[in-house]
C-alpha cells in the first residue's frame, strides 16, 4: 500500500491494518462490502451516517471517532476503542464489542437490539433510553454510567460493575445478578421486583434504595448487613 492514498487504498482493499485514518471523512470513501480494519488508528474519524454492516475493527484507535447515524448491523469491535466515541442514533441490532474502551461513550438513540458488550471498560457510558434495550452486558465496567430508563427484564448480569451507576427508572424485573458490584448506585423508580441479588456486592444501602428493592430476592448475608444499619442484629 506504500505510495498510495487513502482513497485508493480503501477502494483496492477490504483488509486495511496500521493506516492512520485519523481525522479522515471516511463515509464517502467506503465501498459497499464490509471491511476489515486492523490496528489503525481512527481518532476523531467522521464516519456518521455511513453503511457499515458486519464491519469488523480490531484493536483500532477510536477516541472521539463518530459513528452518529451509522448503520453497523452486525459490526464486530475487538479490543481497541477509547474515549468518548460517539454513536448517537447509530443502528447496532446484532453488534458485538469485546474487550472494548467505550469509556464515555455516547448511544443516545441508538438501536441497541441483541447488542453484545463483553469485557468492556465502559466508565460514564450514557446508554440512557435508546431504541430497542435487549442489550446484553457480560464482564463490563460500567461505574458512573447513565442507564437510567433502560430495561433488563430476566437478563443475567455475570461480573458487572455499577457503583455509582445512574439505574434511575431501570426495570431489573427477575434478572440474576452472578458477581456484581452495584455499590451507590443510583437507585430511583427502579423495579427489581423477583430479581436474585444474591451475587451482587450492593455496599452501604440507603433507606430509598432499600424501597427500591422490594421484592428482590438477597441472601441472609445481605440481609443482615442490611439491618445492622439499621441497629438490629440477626443471630
Amino acid at each position: 500500500m506504500s505510495g498510495m492514498n487513502v482513497t485508493e487504498i480503501l477502494a483496492r482493499e477490504r483488509t486495511v491494518e496500521g493506516l492512520d485514518l485519523s481525522g479522515v471523512a471516511l463515509t464517502g470513501l467506503l465501498a459497499a462490502e464490509p471491511y476489515v480494519f486492523r490496528d489503525c488508528d481512527l481518532t476523531r474519524a467522521d464516519l456518521s451516517e455511513a453503511d457499515l454492516v458486519e464491519h469488523t475493527f480490531e484493536r483500532c484507535v477510536l477516541e472521539k471517532a463518530d459513528f452518529r447515524g451509522a448503520d453497523l448491523e452486525g459490526a464486530r469491535f475487538d479490543g481497541g476503542g477509547g474515549a468518548a466515541i460517539r454513536f448517537d442514533g447509530a443502528e447496532l441490532t446484532d453488534a458485538v464489542f469485546t474487550g472494548a474502551d467505550l469509556s464515555g461513550a455516547r448511544f443516545g438513540n441508538a438501536l441497541l437490539t441483541d447488542t453484545r458488550f463483553t469485557g468492556c471498560r465502559m466508565i460514564g457510558v450514557s446508554l440512557s433510553a435508546p431504541r430497542g434495550t435487549s442489550f446484553h452486558l457480560s464482564r463490563c465496567n460500567l461505574t458512573l454510567a447513565d442507564l437510567s430508563g433502560c430495561s433488563f427484564r430476566k437478563q443475567e448480569f455475570d461480573g458487572v460493575r455499577l457503583d455509582e451507576a445512574n439505574l434511575a427508572a431501570c426495570d431489573f424485573t427477575g434478572a440474576v445478578f452472578i458477581d456484581c458490584r452495584l455499590i451507590r448506585a443510583r437507585l430511583v423508580d427502579t423495579r427489581f421486583a423477583g430479581a436474585d441479588l444474591r451475587g451482587a456486592d450492593l455496599g452501604e444501602i440507603d433507606d430509598r434504595q432499600l424501597r427500591a428493592l422490594a421484592g428482590a430476592v438477597v441472601s441472609p448475608a445481605q440481609a443482615a448487613s442490611i439491618l445492622a444499619t439499621r441497629g438490629l442484629t440477626v443471630l
